[in-house]
């Protein structure tokens, strides 16, 4: 009987010992950057925590160009953008990197205007319009011309747009430069812009916030910001001359369209794709990481992640309102994973 007690000692210390090294081999990955596609990669977080417990993902919805920052400066294991990297800010990294493309989505024009459901159209000219300050009323001519039997209000336009560096930034004035010469030479392109009018808000979250909150507004965000938020979307005309609005498959066209090109380089903009399917202003968003990472475990723990974004995280994709990637464009992620440097 008096061996008793020493047994449960000894199996406590056993236990101790053991939660102990569960503890030590719990691996944790820092990542930030893109708004874009937090929803999706917030799911695809916890889903990989519940299938390698072990493996804890932390990441901060700060925006691409603090991504950039963030992994530049080392100060996480993985950045994110919905940028690729110029070529002076890849020549700016302190050693080479791989940028990853992870899924699409669509840039939403997302508005606040009583009475007027999803689907008001707009062309390319008036998106270009509204946000330069060239349109100032909702019953606009231009507006009211491709949108018979909806009734406009006499009502001020209020423009909203991001504050802080942003890929969703890039791939609007992306598209806004690519459809429409005079934002080419006056506002251009870029994860920030000087733009001619409107106020800012912070990341997808806080442009969906000014636009639900003030009448008249027009903003930008990625669709699932838009149907998160219960916010009114425009249908685009497209390069064929349809009127489309955002959606995975829509955004899936015009990722097919241009396959052939993201094959050869996962960087080509998607933006004003043809197809009559296709919506206009959708994009890719990447994670960047090092090739040679400085950290072994850190860097094997994130290539298997990867590999399961790849595969079953793209089954994730559609239900949060992103497009999965085509196999093609998995099998060329799959080839950059192999050239990161393993310890």
């Amino acid at each position: 009987m008096k061996q008793i007690p020493k047994i449960l000692a000894f199996a406590g210390l056993l236990m101790c010992v053991a939660l102990g090294q569960s503890r030590a081999e719990t691996v944790k990955l820092n990542g930030a950057g893109a708004t874009f596609p937090y929803p999706l990669y917030s799911k695809w977080f916890h889903e990989y925590n519940k299938f390698k417990p072990d493996v804890q993902i932390n990441y901060q919805s700060i925006g691409s160009g603090g991504g950039i920052q963030q992994i530049k400066a080392k100060t996480v294991d993985f950045g994110a953008s919905d940028a690729p990297l110029t070529a002076d800010e890849e020549k700016a990294m302190p050693g080479p990197v791989v940028q990853i493309p992870t899924t699409a989505g669509a840039v939403a024009v997302v508005y606040n205007i009583a009475g007027v459901p999803n689907g008001l159209k707009l062309t390319p000219e008036v998106v270009a319009g509204l946000f330069m300050g060239k349109i100032k009323k909702w019953n606009d001519s231009n507006i009211a011309s491709v949108n018979p039997g909806v009734t406009l209000p006499d009502l001020p336009v209020a423009i909203v747009h991001r504050s802080d560096g942003s890929g969703t930034t890039y791939i609007f004035t992306d598209y806004l430069a690519k459809v429409n010469g005079d934002f080419y030479w006056k506002v251009g392109r870029g994860k920030s812009v000087n733009w001619p009018t409107g106020i800012g808000g912070k990341g997808n979250e806080g442009v969906a916030g000014q636009v639900k909150q003030t009448p008249g507004a027009v903003g930008y965000v990625e669709f699932a910001y838009a149907v998160q938020n219960k916010l009114p979307y425009a249908a685009i005309k497209n390069k064929a001359g349809k009127f489309v609005e955002p959606s995975p498959a829509t955004t899936t066209s015009a990722l097919t369209a241009l396959n052939k090109e993201l094959q050869k380089d996962a960087r080509v903009s998607v933006t004003d794709a043809p197809g009559e399917n296709s919506y206009s202003i959708s994009g890719l968003t990447y994670l960047i990481l090092y090739k040679n990472p400085t950290d072994g475990t850190k860097g094997k723990t994130l290539v298997e992640f990867l590999k399961w974004a790849m595969t079953d995280g793209q089954k994730l994709a559609s239900n949060l309102h992103y497009s999965p990637l085509s196999a093609e464009l998995i099998e060329a992620n799959e080839a950059k994973m192999e050239s990161i440097a393993l310890k």
